[in-house]
């Protein structure tokens, strides 16, 4: 288990003062500040002192701040890659890993920031278990709107497969998992669905594009408080029946045993890992 939450990963533009200075106020467990997809090719140079002097400015509290640099065959990303490692920054986002080879070639140009990957090709995916046990990986992203173009797919169920694959790539290595991103903002009904989706796979958390999707995540990814109040009582009840000797106990007719005191546990930490964060 991870500790501390990742629920919800809102992508910001670092080119545009206003939403870096926006997103010092959002109610986010991650912030995605972007140098690739959301910036022009023709202020793609100058975001990156931008972003350098928005993370010296702080004021982003206890959020996690990862930064996505171009990839390193683009003409942007060596040079990225060599701003971002000055910069006051949680990690460093790779788009486009095809295998741990690309993990290498960042590795070598940032020697100590903890390194996230872009899961977004079908190579990549094919991968992903030797991608997730790099050394220096410590957090998948799903990137679904590429990687439904590379297949030539229409619909999440089409990628069930490659969700699942990175999922347990991720879960062996025990590193983090993002689901990737909603693309209708306004559709409040829809993001709620695939959060729920998302969360009973098992992703820790998805990415955003816009804030107003932020509280839908926030309360699908997190445990509700029946799910806190169950947790509460499978402990007290497990301890009970170890007491006198059992292994097993019965909580609205239901065994628990050992193996779901873990997950009850797991709930807690999670509900106060929250909690702690949002009280920050």
């Amino acid at each position: 288990m991870h500790d501390r939450p990742h629920r919800s990963a809102l992508y910001i533009p670092g080119s545009k003062d206003r939403a870096l200075d926006k997103a010092r106020s959002l109610p986010v467990d991650v912030i995605l500040f972007d140098l690739e997809d959301a910036v022009a090719p023709d202020a793609k140079v100058a975001a990156r002192d931008t972003l350098f002097a928005a993370l010296a400015d702080g004021g982003y509290g206890s959020r996690l701040r990862i930064v996505r640099i171009n990839g390193l065959d683009t003409a942007w990303g060596a040079a990225d890659a060599a701003a971002v490692a000055a910069m006051d920054c949680d990690g460093i986002l790779l788009p486009k890993v095809n295998g741990p080879e690309d993990v290498n070639a960042l590795a070598a140009l940032v020697p100590e920031l903890p390194i996230w990957a872009m899961m977004e090709t079908p190579q990549g995916v094919l991968n992903a278990a030797r991608i997730a046990a790099h050394s220096r990986m410590a957090g998948f992203v799903l990137g679904t709107n590429d990687l439904a173009k590379d297949l030539n797919s229409r619909g999440r169920a089409a990628l069930t497969t490659s969700l699942q694959l990175c999922l347990l790539a991720a879960k062996a290595a025990g590193i983090v998992a993002l689901d990737g991103v909603y693309n209708a903002f306004k559709d409040e009904d829809g993001l709620r669905a695939e959060c729920t989706e998302g969360r009973d796979m098992g992703f820790d958390g998805k990415t955003l594009i816009h804030p107003a999707q932020v509280a839908i995540t926030n309360a699908a990814f997190g445990p509700t408080e029946d799910e806190v109040d169950l947790a509460r009582r499978q402990i007290a009840a497990f301890e009970a029946a170890e007491a006198e000797g059992q292994g097993v106990a019965v909580v609205d007719g239901r065994i628990v045993e050992n193996l779901h005191i873990v997950t009850a546990r797991a709930t807690l930490a999670k509900a106060d890992a929250i909690a702690a964060l949002e009280s920050a």
